[in-house]
């Protein structure tokens, strides 16, 4: 917990530095790779965190901050794929780290009492700002996960030789 009592805020702001740690030896060949034509690329996984960002968890902070119980509709990745299918990784994340960093800011610096703030999400009903960045947190690690699965089958499994039959990934 922070100073404010809003959780999850180290692990949101440290993020970034994951995924890039995750992408120091990726192309960008490697970046659009997609293990099955229905999988995410990273690259595609980048621009879905860079407009998740953006257009739903800034923009539920910002109206949870400003609204009396406001309304959230469900957000669903599979909408978007015509968004996410010809972006550039390195914009992409570029877009997503500039906007952590200002949601990061924007979070540290609301007052106590902050997370117990309600919204009311239309599929799973009334939820407080601490379960939305909760959420926000599962959310990051699925996605860090699914980055790492990438990586590893594209760029180390071919080069861990016989020893690679040992690793059931799913990327």
């Amino acid at each position: 917990m922070t100073e404010n009592g809003l959780p999850c805020l180290d692990l949101l702001e440290a993020t970034p530095g994951i995924l890039r740690a995750l992408m120091t030896e990726l192309t960008e060949a490697d970046a659009r790779w997609k293990p099955a034509p229905e999988r995410f690329s990273v690259a595609e996984v980048l621009a879905h965190l860079s407009h998740s960002e953006g257009h739903c968890y800034r923009m539920r902070l910002d109206r949870v901050m400003a609204e009396t119980r406001p309304e959230f509709e469900p957000d669903d990745a599979q909408m978007y794929l015509n968004l996410y299918r010809n972006a550039d990784p390195e914009d992409a994340f570029d877009h997503f780290e500039e906007q952590r960093e200002n949601n990061i800011e924007f979070l540290r610096n609301l007052p106590a009492g902050a997370g117990g703030r309600l919204a009311l999400h239309k599929e799973y009903g009334e939820i407080t700002m601490s379960q939305m960045l909760n959420e926000w947190a599962l959310h990051d690690l699925g996605h860090i996960r699914q980055i790492a699965e990438l990586a590893r089958a594209r760029k180390y499994q071919a080069g861990a030789g016989p020893m690679a039959a040992s690793y059931n990934l799913k990327p």
